[in-house]
Parts: structure tokens; sequence; C-alpha cells
């Protein structure tokens, strides 16, 4: 795809920050894999020490969801979460910047088996997976496999989202908004593969509770709606950092047999089984930072201290624009 003109209202002042932020991820880009990794982990220790808000979701979702942590695990493991964050903001970089054929030795993916048996059905294929932080990384990486049509959240600060669409389109044919069905629809009839994670809270509407580590969690309904639209085959795609920094590993399940079943609260407690599966294995990696049980059912007292309310950016100095601004990507 050709370059898009940055419009005129992105170079206004007050989007100097992120302009600044999105500068500095560049240059990091261009320096050494092992270097930038280490860049990562500098930046989430910053995020530890100065993110209290950020560290205190994180610390209540994981005494939530392993509670058989004493105090000093929870600490370590917050800690080496917020790290695996940094680290992902980094490789979020890497997914806008690097050509992912220079990452291939990077790579390790198991399963294409399974997505080409998929495809042979004719009825396009779903990847459902989790908000893991190598998320927009395994993306661009699987694009080397796997020719697949994400669908997207747009992001509220409109410098990152010019930025986030016009890279992530030098990967993928389609980018698909996550309220768009019908280009949903389209994408399953032409056959092709349609991308998305379900994992996170986003209210009540077209939701189901069900469990997320044995807490009921607001659990969106489309991967059943999908699933339906075409009566597509639904495959899980999971992707970690590997711990001895040798790269990546993407691995796509078999085809999910029985899916969907008829009833929405199972087909949500099947889906978030899957995914809580694949975060016990790396449960740092996961975006433990977001406030996944948010939504509570109707009747329970809500699971995070109330929000702190901080002055507009507008009116804070530039260097803590850009520190907020860290923040809320991070």
């Amino acid at each position: 795809m050709a370059n898009q003109a940055i419009p005129e209202e992105l170079f206004k002042p007050k989007h100097w920050p992120a302009w600044a932020l999105l500068g500095i991820l560049r240059l990091i880009t261009l320096m050494p894999y092992a270097v930038q990794i280490q860049i990562g982990k500098l930046l989430g220790l910053v995020l530890y020490t100065l993110a209290r808000d950020r560290r205190t979701v994180t610390t209540t979702n994981l005494r939530l969801c392993f509670p058989n942590l004493n105090e000093e695990e929870l600490k370590e493991l917050t800690k080496k979460t917020i790290l695996s964050n940094g680290i992902g903001l980094i490789e979020t970089a890497m997914a806008w910047w690097t050509d992912p054929k220079k990452m291939d030795h990077l790579v390790h993916i198991e399963g294409l088996e399974h997505w080409s048996s998929a495809v042979q059905q004719g009825k396009g294929v779903i990847l459902v997976g989790g908000h893991f932080t190598t998320l927009d990384l395994a993306g661009s990486l699987l694009s080397l496999y796997v020719d697949v049509d994400p669908m997207y959240r747009k992001t509220k600060n409109p410098v990152f989202e010019w930025n986030i669409k016009t890279n992530r389109e030098k990967h993928f044919k389609h980018l698909i908004e996550r309220s768009d069905i019908r280009r949903t629809l389209k994408t399953l009839k032409e056959g092709r593969t349609l991308w998305y994670a379900p994992d996170q809270n986003y209210g009540a509407k077209h939701s189901v509770f069900a469990p997320f580590f044995g807490i009921e969690a607001s659990t969106i309904t489309a991967t059943t709606r999908f699933a339906k639209l075409n009566d597509s085959p639904l495959i899980l795609f999971s992707h970690f950092r590997n711990e001895d920094g040798s790269g990546y590993t993407l691995k796509l399940s078999p085809i999910i047999k029985d899916f969907p079943t008829g009833n929405e609260r199972s087909d949500a407690m099947r889906i978030n089984k899957m995914i809580e599966e694949e975060i016990r294995q790396q449960p740092d990696q996961y975006m433990w930072v977001h406030r996944r049980f948010k939504t509570r059912p109707e009747g329970e007292e809500a699971l995070y201290p109330t929000k702190k309310k901080h002055r507009q950016d507008a009116d804070l100095p530039w260097y803590k624009k850009l520190l907020n601004t860290i923040k809320r990507q991070a």
C-alpha cells in the first residue's frame, strides 16, 4: 500500500508529545534486537515505578486469578508482568517499522497444517486468541505464513491511530474495525482468515458472564456469532516471547470441534478456558494491566479501586504529557 499523507490536523502542538514518543520508538527499532529487548525491560521498570494505577490493576488481577501466590510471589509476578509490557511496547514498534522477513530467523511456528486444513473447507477461518504483550509483533510475524485479516479497536489518540493503521496495512490486506460486521462476513465468505481477540472487557452489551480463572467475566459473544456467519472453522492462535531470548513461538491449534454449541455462555466458557490455559504457560506475558473484570454481575461490588482523577493533559508540562502517553500505550 502506498504511504498515506499525514493529515494536517495531526501536526498541531497538542500532538507533539505523541509524535515525540513515536520518534523515539522509531529510533529504537534501528538498534540490534537484543538492545531493543533490554530497552523494553528498562521502560517496563519505569512504568512499574511510576504507573501506579497500572501496577494496582495488575496486582488486583493477579491476586484474583492466582490466589495461591503469597505476597512476595505476587509482587514478583506483578513486576515481571509490567516489564513484559514494557518489552511489548518496543515489540509493537518492531511490528510497525521492522520488515518481518528480517525477523523470520526468530520465529518458530507450530500448527500450520491445522490452518491449511481449515482453509480447505472453503468457509473462511477464524483465529481467536488473547491479548498477550507480543500481540502486534505476533501478527506481523504471522503474516509471513498466513494471509490474515485482523480485527482491531480504534485508539483514542489520533496520532497513534493514524500510525497504527498505516503501519498495520503494510502487512495485512484488510484491517477490520471491530464493529464492521459487513466486512467480517465478506472476509469469511471470500474464504479468508479472520483474527481477533475477545478477552477484554467491552461492557455488558453483546456479552455474557463466563468464568475466567474462576472469576465471572463479561465476555463478548462475537466468537459464536462470527462462527455462525459462514459456518467457519475456529482455531486458537497463541504467541509467546521465548524465555531464552531466542525469539518467538507462534502456535495454531487443531480445529476446535463442535463449535458453536448453540449456547452463548457455554461457548464463552470454552473460549475463556482455552485462553486461560495458554496464559498459564507464560502468565507474565498476558496484558494484566487492563481491567478485565471491570463489568460486574448485578449486585456485585467493584473489584478495582476507584480510578484517581488526573489533570487534563493540556494543563501539564510537555514531559508529563509524554510520560502519560507512554503509560496509556503500554
